[in-house]
């Protein structure tokens, strides 16, 4: 069997940074699905990528599918003949379908009975006849958020295409797409010529032909590049690059052939505050900001270039003229805003809809305020916390109105802005800080707040979203979540358990919607889904500390007074697991709850007329431990009561063994039944044991 070297090269005009990785993973996927299918088997796919080229190598192909032999079972031969030698018209049919001749008949003996039979031939298809069909469906697989269209083309695409490379080995796959042909010709880096046209000989030849050109095909060794550069850029300075993997990712995908190049901006613009000035260098720019050994930002910055490495001093000028603009804008904003106080702005959020039906965002600042003031309350905050909180909220939302934010310049630096300007006009740093942190978290792996103003604002802001855009209808489902509401949602249980709070989430809610109601057409309106909403939310938490699915719904029952509470519980579960005398805890509270699941069991425990040994015991030792569940609980030390409960369960084991329940005396078996009883109330206070899955059951 012979094998080749695929290349398939896709040119095209420059592609936006954010449709690369999702088109050349798709390409991938794709070519590995059919290749899989048709049988042809490979030693790996390599892909490359720039902003002109998506491409891949298939590596050692099998040139040839095998010859298949392919057996077809026919009619029963009593229904392919009609006498012995001459076929039916079921016998003719089934042969003239499969495409042979009378003579290719054969018997098929099964134990149904024999049936007529062929085996036909099918010729294996050379790879290469397989990929005419697969690289143009492959092309057409990659869909992106934008096409268009350009000349006379009927089709669109993410940007024009330009030309097609497909080589099997040496040889040129025949392909015809969008008014082009499949050849070995690409181009290399346009810094050298608009038309830098060079051949591939071969799949072997593709990465250093492109090198040749300055076109750094591989995305990761583009990526090193960049990297080494940037480590190497300020060697035997106190200066560095601030680290920005996220901008990394970027301008890998902006550049086929990177060279890094420092400049600098007036030292004047170092009086904006530092994310003010790293937003304009990296978010609107794609420049790398750079700072002292003490992490004092510079008035230097790095930006990678595609140019000609000779003429970096040019392409120098030419960026350091391009930030001025931005910065000169940000500095005129910075200027005008900070002229007024921040409370000046908070009138100016009536102009601003939150939502149609829930009003301005000067509205839902006034309700996340009530919500601090109640939250302040339940958690016996002193007058003076509880004033900053209240300072925090009103302010929070503030910056949304000044020109940095108004103007869509910075909007991804919302409540920076506020905490800043804040402290500029000397605002408490707790209430600053909280203006900042109101948004976190931004998302799962963004921090928490770590002031209590901030993590007040927080979760007031959040809640009133979540309670606000359920009650008027616009409900979460799985494929669509604009108010990201589950983000939103998980943030408040994170903060709640981080602070350790007694807190009733069903509470939080139903003042949520007690200031919503004249907001809402129904007032109280998909409160019940709220409050499930939340409970998934709880399961989520638990998820994320990666504890069992069974130990978190043996939790999920209690009072969500104390998020943190809860965890705990099944963290500490959790630890006794593995012990052989809970596995037996669970097996026998598990009985206990199935004897009683048909019982309606009214009225106290008589002692008098418990008669044998081991229930006398089970009711004492019972006494015992629901003295210490209760003083346990009080104290918050579950690992203690599941110490005490897992202790207890030899006196289930040897109640069961030794005393009948359904006693022949009506009495003394309802008795059973209320001590039964009691023993799983004081039980469902902690957990619910028959949640967790025994192996073997």
């Amino acid at each position: 069997m012979e094998y080749k070297d695929i290349l398939l090269e896709i040119g095209l005009e420059e592609l936006p940074a954010s449709y690369i990785i999702p088109a050349i993973e798709k390409l991938t996927y794709f070519f590995k699905q059919q290749l899989s299918d048709a049988h042809l088997v490979y030693s790996e796919i390599v892909h490359f990528s720039t902003p002109r080229r998506l491409a891949m190598i298939i590596r050692n192909l099998q040139t040839q599918q095998a010859d298949e032999q392919i057996e077809k079972i026919g009619p029963a031969v009593h229904v392919a003949y009609k006498q012995e030698g001459v076929l039916s018209p079921a016998g003719e049919g089934f042969v003239r379908n499969s495409g042979v001749g009378k003579e290719n008949i054969t018997i098929k003996t099964t134990p149904k009975g024999d049936y007529i039979a062929v085996v036909i031939e099918k010729k294996g298809l050379s790879a290469s006849e397989i990929l005419q069909d697969l690289i143009p469906k492959s092309i057409f697989q990659i869909q992106f958020p934008k096409q268009m269209r350009w000349g006379s083309q009927e089709t669109s695409y993410a940007r024009a295409v330009r030309w097609i490379i497909a080589l099997s080995g040496e040889e040129i796959i025949p392909v015809h797409i969008f008014d082009l042909s499949s050849n070995r010709i690409t181009y290399g880096n346009r810094f050298q010529k608009l038309e830098n046209r060079i051949e591939i000989s071969s799949p072997s030849h593709y990465e250093e032909s492109l090198e040749k050109v300055f076109v750094i095909a591989d995305r990761e060794k583009r990526k090193q590049s960049i990297q080494s550069q940037l480590d190497s850029m300020f060697v035997g300075t106190d200066l560095h690059v601030v680290p920005d993997h996220k901008l990394l990712d970027i301008v890998v995908d902006l550049v086929e052939y990177p060279t890094a190049v420092s400049a600098t901006f007036d030292v004047k613009y170092l009086a904006l505050p530092e994310k003010i000035i790293t937003s304009t260098i990296s978010e609107n720019q794609k420049y790398f900001a750079v700072e002292s050994a003490n992490g004092k930002l510079q008035n230097t910055f790095v930006f990678i270039s595609n140019g000609n490495p000779l003429y970096s001093d040019v392409i120098r000028r030419g960026n350091e003229k391009v930030i001025i603009p931005r910065l000169e804008d940000a500095q005129f904003y910075f200027h005008e805003d900070t002229k007024e106080l921040l409370e000046f702005y908070v009138p100016k959020l009536k102009e601003v809809t939150f939502q149609a039906q829930l009003g301005s965002l000067f509205e839902k600042t006034e309700r996340m305020m009530a919500l601090g003031l109640y939250i302040s309350q339940e958690l016996n905050f002193n007058e003076d916390l509880t004033r900053k909180i209240k300072r925090s909220i009103e302010l929070s939302k503030a910056d949304l109105v000044t020109l940095m934010l108004g103007e869509k310049e910075f909007t991804k630096l919302q409540g920076y802005i506020g905490m800043k300007y804040a402290l500029l006009q000397g605002e408490d740093h707790e209430v600053a800080t909280g203006i900042f942190e109101h948004y976190q978290p931004r998302g799962q792996n963004d921090t928490l707040p770590t002031t209590i103003c901030g993590a007040v604002a927080a979760i007031s802001d959040k809640l009133d979203t979540v309670c606000g855009i359920i009650g008027v209808g616009m409900l979460p489902t799985g494929s669509n979540d604009p108010f990201a509401l589950r983000r939103a949602a998980n943030g408040i249980v994170q903060i709640l358990d981080q602070f350790g709070w007694q807190l009733n989430l069903h509470g939080l809610i139903d003042k949520s919607y007690q200031l919503l109601q004249d907001k809402l057409m129904t007032p109280g309106k998909n409160k019940e889904f709220t409050y499930d909403f939340f409970h998934q939310r709880v399961n989520w938490l638990l998820q994320q500390d990666e504890i069992d699915y069974d130990i978190i719904s043996s939790v999920m029952h209690i009072s969500y007074q104390s998020i943190a509470e809860i965890k705990q519980r099944a963290l500490d579960i959790r630890s006794f697991r593995k012990r052989d005398d809970f596995i037996r805890l669970v097996i026998g509270f598990k009985r206990v709850s199935n004897i009683l699941v048909s019982e309606k069991v009214e009225g106290e425990i008589d002692k008098e007329i418990l008669c044998e040994v081991a229930e006398k015991n089970l009711c004492r030792e019972y006494e015992i431990l629901s003295s210490k569940v209760h003083e346990y609980l009080g104290k918050k030390e579950f690992h203690k009561i599941m110490e005490a409960l897992v202790e207890f369960g030899p006196y289930i084991d040897h109640f069961f063994e030794d005393v009948l329940v359904n006693d022949s005396d009506v009495n003394i078996r309802r008795n059973r039944f209320r001590l039964l009883a009691r023993i799983r109330i004081l039980f469902m206070t902690v957990c619910d044991l028959t949640k967790i899955v025994v192996e073997g059951e």
